[in-house]
Parts: C-alpha cells; structure tokens; sequence
C-alpha cells in the first residue's frame, strides 16, 4: 500500500504480512485473523493490538481459519472482559447491510450487523408487521400494514390460519414495508428522473406466453407472473409512450436533462449503461449525449442519447485515452450506441450485451437452427406493439379484477402514473 505521496507504507498487521509472505498461511486465514482485529475495540492500548495481532499470526501457522476465529474470541474476552471498552466509534465501524446477488431462483440473500438502535426499532417492526396472521401472502383476509384498524377477532382468525415460520413472517413484514415505503411516496416524486417505482421492462411474447424474466431499472430480475402480480396491485395505467400520453420526446436545444419520457424509453432499449461491459444499472446511470456532446451543441432529443453511468460519461472525448460514441447501423445492434477509444486506426465500436442476455441467447438459438433465418432474429423490433388486447385477455385470465397495467413492449416500459 502506498501513501498519497508515493512511498510505501508497513502493513497494518506485520507478522500476518510476514507469514503470508513466507507460505506458512493463506488468504484465508489472514481474513479470519482481521475479522479479529476489526472487532478489537478502539480504546484498546496500542500496544495491546500489537500483541493480539502477533498471538493471531503465530496461531494461523498451526490452525484453520475456523479455529482461529474460536480464538479470536478468547483474546477478546481478554481484551475487554466486561465489555466496558466498546464505545459508539466500534458500533459505527462494524454496522453493515449487505444484498447478495439473485441465485438461479432469482433468491437474494440479506446479511446486516446492526447497531443497537437501529436493532430496536427493527423489533418494533417486526412485533406490528409480522405477528402471527399478519400480513401473509398466502392469505387473502391477512390484514396488511400494521393492523391497527383490524378488529381483534379477525386478526386471532388469520392467526389461526396462518402457518409460516417466525423467519417467513418476518421476510414477509419486510416485505410489506418496503411496499409501504415505494408505494405510499415516501422516497419523493423522482430518482435521476425516473419515478422511484418499480420500473420493469418486458416483451409481447413474454405477455403473451405469461413465461420468463422481466429487469427492473435497479437492475434486478423479477419472474413474468411477479411482474403480473404486481401491475394488478399497484393499480397502475397502461401509457405506450408518445402517440398514447403525447409527451414530446424530442427538445432540441431547449432543454439540457432528459425528460421522464425519454429515461423510460431509453430504458426499454437499453436495461443498463450503454457502455460495454459496463454492469450498472439503468437506475444508477445518467442521459448521454452519445450523438454530440451537449457541450459540442448536442441536441437532448431520443435518437440521439444513450443511457450511461457517470464514469463511463465522463470518460468521453476527443482526447486518445478517452471515447468515443456512434450510432450502430448494422447487424443485431442497429439502432443502439456503441463505444469505442479514442486510436488510431479506430477500434470497433461495441454495445454493452450485459443487460441483454436473454436476447443473445435467442440471437444465437437462431444461428445454430438451420431452420430459423438469422435474420428474423437478429433485426431489432419494432418499436410499438399495440397490445391492449393482449392485457384485456391476460386480466380476464389471471386476475380477478381488471387492473390497468403500465407494461413495456419491446421498447416501452411498466411505470407506476404519477
């Protein structure tokens, strides 16, 4: 590790440097000997640090990683036998909420070390929202929310009714919170000028066939019968963009930021940023000015913009080591931006297929089936499907009401009305 100023700094912990350094020790046990140190209270003596880490290193010559955690226990206990040690600055250091990537069943995994208040007011939660009978999917006449206006009769019923788990019930309040806080408008009216709802992007087949995976503009995947479920609950509106809700997509000059309009279009298209290889989502990205920059008297209208995160926006121009962005005009990415750097002679340029999986797969299923023309496969869609029938049938099939559902077509996405 090296300072601000160039020179080489000594390692934090010394002695597991040095048997690392030496082979008697591996990755792993020098990640169980810092999750240690990190726990070591701040007001412990320096030089009491000094000597825990060296009794660390010289046990992870002859432990595994698992024992020098039991370890680790005993020299904190020696360290801070009443616990009096521990002050704000340690809770601070060590809170954390960590989301996990989605698995093959689209699960995620949710770990959190959270500090005492915020520990508190998570009880307070949990003893509203997931009581025994509270706020169960699996039950139609489960009261939601907190309760409060449920009459006590009705929610000893649901109790009885209800067969969850203490663990189920409390994913399940988490749940219902979330949906409060999205839903009720308490994150605001806008994020980077998209409404903060669940935005989803899926196709006609998908509608059609009630079968795959729909992106959300955070970039997580949700199953088309979630997607169903929760256009029926959220009462949304059905808007295909510009001949439907006459919002104008183009502003010339007249306006430097995109408009809400544009961002979901831009969406529907895009999944993500632009860039290649670039795995930020569409929701953390910002309007690129991909044809000419708006410095360069770019034009803020559709055509001639790209979705883009604030890295990869701010490496464009005319520079060598910086990019360059072009309208692709062939092949299964016409119509999209792509990147190239700044050489000579110029490079290909590259669309970003992160955010579009799905359509390689079937790009290439089509390639490999002698009996599919590539062609049929490869040509973008086109850009509006009229597929208000589609949703009347899908309402009269799956849902026992008619909601209005907000749902993209290959290039128009599913939004909460404002």
């Amino acid at each position: 590790m090296l300072a601000l100023t160039g020179q080489k700094l000594p390692p934090a912990c010394p002695n597991t440097a040095r048997e690392l350094a030496a082979g008697t020790i591996g990755p792993d046990h020098v990640h169980a000997a810092l999750d240690v140190m990190k726990k070591i209270p701040s007001a412990v003596d320096v030089d009491d640090r000094a000597r825990a880490e060296k009794a660390l290193a010289g046990f992870a010559t002859t432990l595994t990683p698992r024992e020098i955690g039991a370890v680790g226990v005993r020299i904190l206990a020696h360290l801070d036998p009443d616990g009096t040690l521990t002050d704000d600055r340690d809770r601070a250091r060590n809170r954390k909420l960590n989301l996990g990537c989605q698995g093959s069943q689209l699960m995620s995994k949710l770990t959190a070390t959270l500090d005492p208040i915020t520990r508190a007011l998570f009880d307070v939660v949990l003893a509203k929202w997931a009581a025994p009978g509270m706020n169960n999917p699996d039950d139609d006449q489960s009261p939601k929310g907190d309760g409060s206006d449920i009459s006590a009769d009705l929610l000893r019923e649901a109790a009885d009714r209800d067969c969850r788990s203490q663990s189920q019930r409390n994913h399940d309040a988490l749940k219902a919170l979330l949906d409060a806080a999205v839903n009720g408008g308490l994150l605001g009216g806008s994020h980077r000028g998209l409404p903060p709802q669940i935005i989803v992007s899926i196709t006609d087949a998908q509608l059609r066939e009630h079968a795959g995976v729909a992106r959300t503009t955070t970039g997580s995947d949700l199953p088309i019968s979630d997607v169903v479920k929760l256009a029926a609950d959220a009462q949304t509106h059905l808007a295909v963009f510009d001949d439907v809700t006459g919002e104008p997509l183009f502003f010339g000059r007249g306006r430097r930021l995109a408009s809400q309009a544009q961002r979901l279009m831009a969406f529907a298209q895009y999944s993500g940023c632009s860039k290649d290889d670039c795995a930020v989502p569409f929701a953390h990205t910002e309007m690129h000015h991909a044809e000419t920059d708006w410095a360069d008297g770019g034009h803020t209208d559709s055509p001639h913009m790209a979705p883009a995160c604030g890295r990869r926006n701010r490496a464009v121009g005319p520079e060598p080591h910086q990019w360059s962005t072009e309208k692709i005009t062939d092949g299964p990415d016409k119509g999209r931006y792509g990147w190239r750097r700044n050489t000579d002679p110029p490079e290909k340029l590259r669309a970003n297929h992160l955010h579009r999986i799905d359509k390689l797969l079937q790009q290439h299923s089509a390639i490999e089936d002698p009996w599919v023309d590539p062609s049929d496969t490869l040509e973008p869609p086109p850009p509006f499907i009229d597929v208000e029938h589609q949703l009347a049938r899908l309402a009269a099939e799956r849902l026992s009401r008619a909601p209005r559902v907000d749902i993209t077509w290959p290039d128009a996405p599913l939004y909460p009305a404002a």
